[in-house]
């Protein structure tokens, strides 16, 4: 059995600390997507190199390895693997309500997000990959929502924005390249609390879409430092293309100082929709301190490749949240919003 123990418990390790390479290629931030399956599946191998492996040095050298390395995955999930009771414990009168989901451009079955939208009747709706054909079918949500900006994009990148809210204004950017939105809206809630909202779709680094993450970093950086800046309220959900532990999505919570939505409640993994034991946390939800998230869950699948991502959230102090981040970590951030401007897409 060591023809198979050996190469595997290689491979696993060296995609484990592959990532912690700093180079934006596809190939060296990929694994980060797979850490908790990776560290499921060395977690068997250790189990299976006790009882299937001959007894010696080199065995005990590799267990010893592998043991290590699943110490280091687990302190980095661990914040994600236990549900605290009291994560759901949140008080307040006038909850805000959210449901962030990336239909498919493709998904023609649109029924299916209506009866969503009909059955939970969010306060904000967030449509990610949604085009002209999505537009026209969810036309009648016009008719429950009296606040919407409609950005109809073929590229995979369009996005559509519906609230039931009281609005002060609602702006698209684009902060890398011209076919990349984001909104971001201020708001108030229905005791007359303002708020900012910000939705977003950052590209990601695949094999089959961008062969670096240039333009995501960029962009996700670039909506931490604008977030930095803001004093009331705010929230960011969307599809991220990027999983709460990586590198990138670390620096941008540095230089917001928003809170992962996610700690304490588990993994909330929402892509691919239909593959239970290999799904990843895709679509993420951040926060400013002076708000309390209720409920964070997955809801139903729409026949969509993401499952929505659900949320209420209560503001329960209203204050100056400028967050400060140190000149290293800014200086870090220009230098990866400029090369994410720089990037140009062959795949849009």
């Amino acid at each position: 059995m060591e023809y198979i123990y050996y190469p595997l418990s290689i491979l696993t390790v060296v995609l484990t600390f592959l990532p912690k390479i700093q180079h934006q290629h596809w190939i060296f931030r990929i694994a980060t997507f797979g850490k908790i399956h990776i560290t499921a599946f060395q977690i068997i191998l250790l189990v299976f190199g006790f009882f299937a492996v001959c007894t010696s040095l080199q065995l005990f050298i590799f267990q010893f390895i592998l043991t290590t390395t699943i110490l280091n995955s687990t302190y980095i999930l661990y914040p994600y693997l236990l549900k605290s009771k009291n994560k759901n414990a949140v008080t307040g009168k006038n909850f805000v309500s959210i449901i962030s989901v990336n239909v498919y451009q493709f998904n023609t079955e649109y029924h299916h997000l209506i009866k969503l939208i009909k059955k939970y009747q969010p306060d904000i709706l967030l449509t990610i990959e949604s085009n002209k054909d999505w537009e026209k079918a969810i036309l009648e949500l016009d008719n429950d929502y009296t606040n919407y900006k409609k950005i109809a994009l073929e590229n995979t990148y369009g996005m559509h924005f519906y609230t039931q809210l009281a609005v002060e204004n609602i702006n698209v950017n684009y902060f890398v390249a011209d076919d990349i939105p984001s909104i971001k809206a201020t708001l108030k809630t229905k005791d007359k609390q303002n708020f900012v909202f910000y939705g977003i779709h950052p590209p990601p680094a695949s094999p089959t879409e961008e062969p670096n993450s240039k333009e995501k970093d960029g962009e996700l950086l670039s909506i931490a430092k604008k977030i930095k800046q803001e004093t009331l309220p705010t929230v960011v959900i969307g599809d991220f293309n990027s999983v709460a532990w990586s590198r990138i999505t670390k620096l941008f919570t540095k230089i917001s100082g928003l809170k992962d939505a996610r700690i304490g409640r588990g993994f909330l993994s929402t892509f691919p929709a239909n593959y239970r034991f290999f799904k990843i946390p895709l679509d993420l939800m951040y926060h400013t301190k002076d708000i309390s998230v209720r409920t964070l869950k997955t809801l139903e699948n729409i026949n969509s490749d993401h499952l929505p991502l659900y949320a209420e959230f209560s503001i329960h102090q209203v204050k100056n949240n400028q967050h400060k981040a140190s000149d290293e970590v800014l200086k870090k951030a220009d230098e990866l919003i400029i090369e994410g401007e720089k990037e140009t897409s062959e795949q849009r």
